[in-house]
């Protein structure tokens, strides 16, 4: 299966699909079904209730969701019932418009499926605004909204019931396609005509993305009891690959080499161009291998990879010594037979009728996953400038109240709550994500207006008209996870179908819809820019320490090895976890630094480089302390030591410089222990080790130069 068909068939089994096929029929049927009675307000008001839950309905545990869309469905009726009434009057509605924007916002100290209750509950208020109804129609709506939250919610939890690991292997899946891709771009190191800045960045980036993919499985496998505690082989299966997979990853990420000496002493000889193809083609092997997990039918046929890894051996051996020392090589070498056995494990797991259980107890789970307590006294510590979500809510609500006084004024009819729309969906905590936020929204509705505009125009059959508006509406809310830009050029002509079935203008909806997109999205920047505005250059010393942290308790592990400490494996994988979380936190903020105006960055290239030289670090650690964890404890001679204790003296130093004192210091080794005299073996590993010490101090000459 070529790349293309891969990348379709991983989107057409994803969640992001299955979700969108699952709102989009939700929504969709209960104004069809009572159309057909001549009730087609009441559908259209149940529709509304099922897209508002369907909103916090973000996949993770089952219990999870269910209680996100109870909340949901109850704040959702209380909002109806409270803006049917309050619309009544401008200055009430207004005041309404303030404070549930600042109370909603605030939501977000809870977490991502917290925000998501309180994005929905500002959905319904803003779709409220321009319903015209008397008391008896605003109880008769609001009743009619939770029966449409009710609806959906009793559709997702049957289909959570009727399969319990489908969104465990779809995002299990998805996780493995994104370490695919950055196996793939760590093949392009090899290739001389890749620049090394730009791959780095890349690299970086695509840590990210896997960061938030592991993170997403382990919220769905280790919070979810029944998977957890699991008995059968499916669940088992899960479990196991996902282990498997994150220390695969560690792999991964671990075979760092110095890339531009790698390409000057081997450029020429064409033995790199080799490894990145043998590189590539165990990527591809991982893809098929997420792609068999998602869709849990084998598609493609194992290959054996050894006959290349044979002769690149091959290759190695016959380079010439004037080529220069060829042991680089034959350590890449040895981690890609390791990793293509990794592969051949996972894939023969796929395979086994039986998976052994794993124990719970020895893995400990729930300490690799964080919980979030919802309680008053969170709320009201974050009432303070000094918090960035206090800060985002007041921006929010001052911006919501402006764009709904200015619409006040416009000559035009009934359509001035996309304004609201508009400034709520593209308004974020962080300017760069308001900014990409909004040339999204602009371009992606001027272009959808006119695909809109084109199929009412051209395509008179109403019929031809309303699969276009169903497969927009899949397109919508299948990309509004993933893809806000694909979400925009789809919602736009969605809206444009619906409203000319309801006998309107689309033409002059179309006109209105840009020009309150516009108008909403010229209010979001300017209060993103203007209220309260917290620069990525100001925050970036908290996700420096935390990566400084990490890194300190890391080479901790790798110094206890080599002491002859026993490294507790779940220890080993706690910290291990911590690195991979803070360097993606300190690289997506980096990136948000380099979206916002010029003036507004400091010490982007040095900042870049404590990102790169943070993560050779964490990988050259890797490398050896997972070695350490597969054989018997060893007592490694003192001077051996030494450098891994400067290691950790640079990093707590610059840890230091950056405000934060551990006041622990490193421990001294005991005295009666016999410790051996170095042997010829430890000749390797003295050089990574003297390695990793320079990468430290340069660490710490870094943070000198930007503090």
């Amino acid at each position: 299966m070529n790349k293309r068909s891969r990348q379709v068939s991983y989107f057409l089994s994803s969640q992001y699909f299955s979700d969108g096929l699952r709102i989009t029929l939700s929504i969709l049927l209960p104004a069809l079904v009572l159309s057909q009675f001549g009730q087609l307000q009441a559908g259209m008001a149940m529709s509304l209730g099922a897209l508002n839950v369907s909103l916090s309905d973000a996949p993770g545990p089952v219990m999870h969701r269910r209680n996100a869309m109870i909340t949901s469905a109850i704040i959702s009726f209380s909002v109806t019932f409270i803006t049917g009434f309050a619309r009544m009057n401008s200055y009430t509605l207004g005041i309404e418009i303030l404070l549930f924007s600042f109370f909603f916002s605030m939501f977000a100290i809870y977490g991502s499926r917290a925000t998501s209750v309180g994005t929905a509950a500002l959905l319904i208020m803003i779709l409220m605004l321009d319903r015209p109804m008397d008391a008896t129609d605003v109880i008769r709506e609001s009743l009619l909204v939770v029966a449409g939250s009710t609806w959906y919610s009793t559709i997702s939890l049957l289909v959570s019931r009727l399969q319990p690991y489908r969104l465990a292997q779809q995002a299990l899946g998805q996780c493995i396609h994104a370490i695919a891709k950055l196996m793939a771009i760590k093949a392009d190191f090899y290739d001389t005509s890749t620049l090394l800045d730009d791959n780095y960045r890349r690299l970086i980036a695509e840590q990210v993305d896997v960061s938030e993919k592991q993170d997403a499985v382990r919220e769905i496998l280790f919070k979810s009891r029944r998977i957890v505690t699991e008995s059968t082989r499916t669940g088992r299966l899960l479990l196991l690959t996902f282990v498997d997979v994150v220390d695969l990853y560690e792999q991964i990420i671990a075979m760092y080499y110095d890339y531009s000496d790698i390409r000057e002493r081997f450029g020429k000889s064409g033995i790199l161009d080799q490894f990145a193809k043998t590189i590539r083609r165990l990527s591809v092997e991982l893809d098929h291998i997420g792609l068999t997990i998602q869709l849990t039918v084998p598609l493609h046929k194992p290959v054996d990879i050894s006959p290349s890894l044979e002769s690149l051996k091959r290759s190695i051996d016959t380079l010439g010594d004037q080529e220069g020392s060829k042991l680089v090589l034959k350590k890449v070498l040895v981690s890609l037979r390791t990793i293509s056995q990794r592969l051949t494990a996972l894939q023969n797991n796929l395979a086994l009728p039986t998976i052994s259980p794993i124990s719970n107890d020895a893995m400990e789970y729930g300490r690799f996953v964080s919980h979030q307590e919802i309680d008053l006294k969170s709320f009201q510590d974050n009432l303070t400038l000094s918090s960035s979500v206090f800060r985002h809510s007041v921006r929010v609500a001052i911006a919501m109240v402006l764009g709904f006084a200015i619409t006040k004024f416009l000559p035009y009819g009934h359509h001035s709550y996309w304004v609201l729309l508009t400034i709520s969906v593209i308004l974020k905590p962080a300017f760069s994500l308001t900014k990409q936020r909004n040339i999204d929204r602009i371009s992606g509705t001027l272009a959808g207006g006119l695909i809109g505009v084109f199929i009412l125009t051209f395509i008179p059959n109403k019929d031809v008209q309303f699969g276009f508006m169903v497969l927009f509406m899949l397109g919508t809310y299948s990309a509004q996870r993933i893809n806000y830009i694909v979400m925009v050029i789809c919602v736009t002509p969605f809206v444009l179908i619906l409203f000319s079935f309801l006998g309107i203008s689309y033409l002059g909806v179309a006109e209105e819809r840009f020009f309150d997109t516009l108008l909403g999205g010229i209010i979001a920047f300017l209060a993103s820019y203007l209220l309260f505005p917290q620069w990525e250059s100001d925050l970036l010393t908290k996700p420096m320490q935390a990566i400084l942290k990490a890194n300190i308790s890391y080479v901790q592990l790798l110094l206890d090895g080599l002491s002859g400490r026993n490294i507790g494996l779940v220890d080993y994988k706690l910290a291990r976890k911590e690195v991979y979380v803070t360097s993606a936190n300190l690289s997506a903020a980096f990136d948000r630094m380099l979206s916002e105006p010029k003036h507004k960055q400091r010490n982007e290239k040095l900042i870049y480089e404590f990102v790169v030289l943070n993560h050779i670090l964490s990988a050259n650690v890797a490398a050896i302390t997972s070695a350490q964890l597969t054989g018997e404890p060893r007592i490694y001679p003192a001077p051996l030591l030494r450098p891994v204790k400067r290691s950790l003296f640079s990093l707590s130093e610059g840890l230091r410089q950056l405000g934060v004192n551990l006041n622990k210091p490193v421990p001294d080794q005991p005295a009666d222990i016999d410790r051996p005299a170095s042997t010829s073996d430890d000749s390797l590993l003295s050089e990574q080790l003297n390695f990793i010490q320079q990468v430290s101090s340069d660490i710490g000459k870094v943070i000198e130069r930007v503090k």
